[in-house]
């Protein structure tokens, strides 16, 4: 913030790529900036500038360091540019030199940082980009299991892990623990931590008894294992027991049953189609032989489920399937709401294609409202980032647009907006001229971070 509002960003970058010469206030500064193109960016220079310009000396440049620092005062600040300029005044320096070395030094104040810390930043970055490009799979791994953290939520890190390639299995509880866990260079296993209301003590049990014995059916978890009425009806809805059941609502009704040794056999055995006598242990020999082969069959790989149960509930449709995986977790491994959105929006532009889009034209975007932002030092712009089954795209709201909508930006979980084209290195941003809520029904999707 502190460079962008002192025009400082963009003359770096275009110096940077070539489209413009380096230059500088004054002929003297040309040590001290040469290395940013003419333009300053840490606050060690800021130093250099005023000790080379205008004499400072080691405690004035002292002085000046506290005035840039993180506990500055308005006060303090027109204090020392004061001294600066009289200073600069008293050397010779220009009047135009001298307004463009304090305004960059006022702005810098706004949000300044030493080197140090840039180079602090630049190698978090770095490393982040290398272990995404490189280890992938530890690296999504890693982020998810140390939420809440960060700029993104889970939903959308899976999101992003999926479109690169990489496998995110859902929770199951015959295979997943507390953590998210790399299965092998290209998967990862999501972990019961990600599920919504599911204490860790007893997950962690869960993981105990998996460990002394594999569980042979959801009768035998639900035997073992001390979860809640609650827990066991999350666990079936995000699909964690499709290895015991045909589908997620066949599982939310098995947990339903109380979990007792003779009456559980009574009432499966009823639902299988035996009669009276036969649930009080009258069987026909080839009734047993049936239930026997049905039980051994339900034990191989071929059929987690029992199959003598079937549930009178139909399966869950796919945006069904979607709308309980955020409910229980706030994230899905299925397909983006978007996705399911997108044959009823012909004329909206998806992330990935935006590069494409002419600068200066107008087009309609949409998605999933993933973060808001209205930093101090913008203004009052607003920036709002939209997520889509191909990427994230980024409009910008100045605050006379954003006054007008305010109840719609800050309470849609869903947006579309059409404004203009902003593409600058293909890095394009949408200038907002109207903003609606996307019309959905019952569409869940990720929660916004929201930052101001």
């Amino acid at each position: 913030p502190g460079p962008i509002q002192g025009d400082m960003v963009h003359p770096y970058l275009a110096r940077r790529a070539g489209r413009e010469l380096p230059t500088y206030f004054d002929p003297r500064l040309e040590p001290v900036l040469k290395r940013t193109l003419g333009v300053p960016l840490f606050q060690e220079q800021m130093l250099k500038i005023a000790m080379v310009m205008a004499d400072f000396s080691g405690d004035e440049a002292e002085e000046l360091r506290r005035a840039l620092s993180f506990h500055r005062s308005e006060e303090r600040m027109n204090k020392v540019c004061a001294k600066l300029r009289l200073a600069m005044e008293h050397k010779g320096v220009t009047t135009e030199k001298i307004d463009k070395i304090i305004q960059s030094i006022s702005s810098f104040a706004l949000y300044g940082f030493p080197e140090s810390h840039a180079i602090s930043f630049a190698i978090l970055a770095y490393g982040s980009a290398y272990l995404k490009v490189h280890r992938a799979p530890e690296f999504y791994a890693s982020l998810l299991n140390n939420q809440p953290m960060g700029f993104y939520t889970p939903a959308t890190i899976v999101k992003d892990a999926q479109r690169h390639g990489l496998k995110i299995k859902p929770v199951c509880v015959s295979q997943s623990e507390w953590r998210c866990t790399v299965i092998d260079n290209n998967a990862v296993c999501l972990g019961f931590c990600v599920v919504s209301g599911l204490r860790e003590e007893h997950a962690e049990e869960l993981l105990r008894q998996r460990q002394d014995r594999p569980f042979d059916s959801l009768d035998d978890c639900k035997r073992r294992v001390p979860l809640s009425k609650d827990e066991w009806r999350t666990l079936a809805e995000l699909g964690a027991l499709n290895c015991f059941a045909t589908h997620r609502r066949a599982a939310m009704w098995d947990v339903e049953e109380t979990c007792h040794h003779d009456l559980l056999g009574s009432a499966r055995l009823k639902r299988a189609g035996f009669g009276p006598a036969q649930t009080f242990g009258i069987l026909p020999k080839q009734s047993l032989e049936s239930l026997r082969m049905q039980n051994a069959f339900a034990s191989t790989p071929e059929a987690c489920a029992p199959q003598i149960s079937e549930s009178p509930l139909s399966p869950m449709t796919l945006p069904e399937r979607v709308k309980a995986d955020y409910d229980t977790m706030n994230l899905t491994t299925g397909p983006h709401p978007m996705k399911l959105l997108r044959e009823n929006l012909p004329n909206i532009w998806r992330a990935i294609d935006l590069p494409h889009a002419r600068h200066g034209s107008i087009i309609q975007i949409a998605g999933n409202v993933i973060c808001r932002q209205r930093p101090g030092t913008a203004r009052g712009f607003v920036f709002i980032s939209l997520e889509d089954e191909t990427g994230v795209s980024n409009a910008i709201v100045d605050p006379d647009l954003f006054e007008h909508f305010r109840l719609v930006i800050t309470e849609e979980a869903f947006l579309l907006i059409e404004g203009e084209v902003q593409n600058s290195d293909n890095v394009v941003l949408i200038k907002a001229r109207k903003i609606k809520p996307l019309i959905h029904e019952q569409l869940v999707g990720s929660e916004s971070h929201d930052f101001r």
